[in-house]
């Protein structure tokens, strides 16, 4: 079957509301893991990842930071509209958009529209040091895709767009958790590891480290690398269209560094094992052979949904290398590109060898991951395993999504 005619109806199942996960474990890494190997499963406490690896596996994190994106704001009549930060529209950099001072402006997406015409709206706002400063935000127009370009200013004109948001927004907790977002999930949907200021939902397998997890990993020699992928509204997407073909796939940017690379491929060249927590960091470290291709044909840094599906067979290596060659020549120590990769059965995996992953949503592009890595190598008519896999999750009282229990994909 061609990829495009998969149809995502195949990929359901029913999921009680009850065992959505509306707050984590505590502490987070006393949740259940469920490790799949050679289409098996046992059963496990998260912090015993590091036994349950294989051995010198090089363990890849995403270190984004979500962003206090979600700021309501009020008409002066006492409507309520809130405004969504998507992703920086002037400046375009993440960087220095929240570096930004008196002014920037986002896509954003805002709730209750209608109510909003053209007259600028105002927040007054308390800034971590105590002093007062006053947040104007103005429709400018749409946007393709349904956003709104949304113009940020503020006084004092010296504070940054990133002390200004952290002040005026808070977290936008993903919506199938139905609930409020709670002062708790200011501490409690971050990483431990989380770094760089961007995403609006988060890197959701990187929930259950620790501090003392990431110590143990490191006394058992499993080295941890981290890239940057910041995750964009659109991982909530849900596919509307019967075949995943008529589906678009977000694009998101992504960041890697020089030492990244070259420990891909020293990790290749001694035979050891690459893996990936969560999709986020999958969906980079598989779109980076494309991405090197792409340089050694002089074409966009960009991974479009399909071309893994339609491209002629490459050296993986040597596309790797590639990307330390544009870095030498940019005398760079990072690189950053873009995907809309499109990762469901069929899929030629080339780098990830090993996934620590949540359990998704039915009929969700994250569940067709999970499910191209489980059915590599295996016969054609069998059962698919990610939903034997599943059944019995939902049968041993695993808890589902966000902050929910989690597999090990070996």
């Amino acid at each position: 079957m061609n990829v495009s005619d998969i149809r995502i109806a195949d990929f359901d199942y029913p999921l009680p509301p009850g065992r959505i996960a509306p707050h984590p474990c505590e502490p987070r890494d006393a949740c259940k893991l469920m490790v799949v190997e050679a289409g098996s499963a046992s059963h496990h406490i998260f912090r015993e990842l590091p036994a349950l690896l294989r051995p010198g596996t090089l363990l890849v994190c995403n270190n984004t930071r979500v962003i206090n994106a979600r700021i309501a704001m009020r008409k002066a009549t006492g409507a309520a509209i809130e405004i969504f930060c998507l992703e920086p529209l002037d400046p375009r950099d993440y960087d220095r958009a929240f570096a930004a001072t008196g002014s920037c402006r986002w896509s954003c997406l805002v709730g209750n529209l209608k109510k909003w015409k053209q007259e600028p709206l105002q927040k007054q706002l308390t800034l971590p040091d105590g002093s007062e400063a006053l947040l104007t935000a103005t429709r400018i127009g749409t946007l393709e895709g349904g956003s709104h370009e949304v113009e940020f200013s503020w006084t004092p004109v010296s504070a940054t767009f990133a002390t200004i948001i952290e002040a005026a927004g808070y977290i936008p907790i993903p919506p199938y958790l139905n609930r409020d977002s709670e002062q708790a999930d200011s501490r409690d949907y971050q990483t431990v590891y989380s770094k760089i200021k961007g995403s609006v939902a988060a890197p959701t397998a990187g929930l259950h480290f620790t501090p003392a997890l990431l110590e143990s990993l490191r006394a058992v020699g499993i080295e941890r690398r981290e890239l940057t992928l910041h995750v964009g509204a659109g991982t909530f997407q849900p596919v509307k269209s019967e075949q995943i073909g008529d589906h678009p796939m977000h694009t998101e940017v992504f960041t890697v560094t020089r030492s990244l690379i070259e420990d891909l491929l020293a990790t290749r060249k001694q035979g050891r094992p690459i893996g990936a927590v969560g999709t986020t960091t999958v969906r980079t470290l598989e779109s980076l052979p494309f991405i090197g291709r792409h340089i050694r044909a002089g074409e966009p840094l960009h991974v479009t949904q399909w071309e893994a599906y339609s491209t002629p067979d490459f050296d993986t290596d040597e596309a790797l290398r590639a990307l330390l060659t544009r870095m030498d020549e940019e005398q760079a120590d990072s690189l950053t590109a873009s995907t809309a990769i499109m990762i469901a059965p069929g899929f030629r995996w080339r780098l990830v060898q090993e996934i620590v992953t949540n359990f998704h949503q039915p009929q969700s592009t994250l569940l067709l991951l999970v499910t191209s890595f489980l059915e590599q190598n295996r016969p054609e008519g069998a059962v698919p395993l990610w939903r034997t896999l599943y059944e019995e999750a939902l049968d041993r009282d695993y808890r589902f999504l966000s902050y929910g229990d989690a597999m090990l994909l070996l």
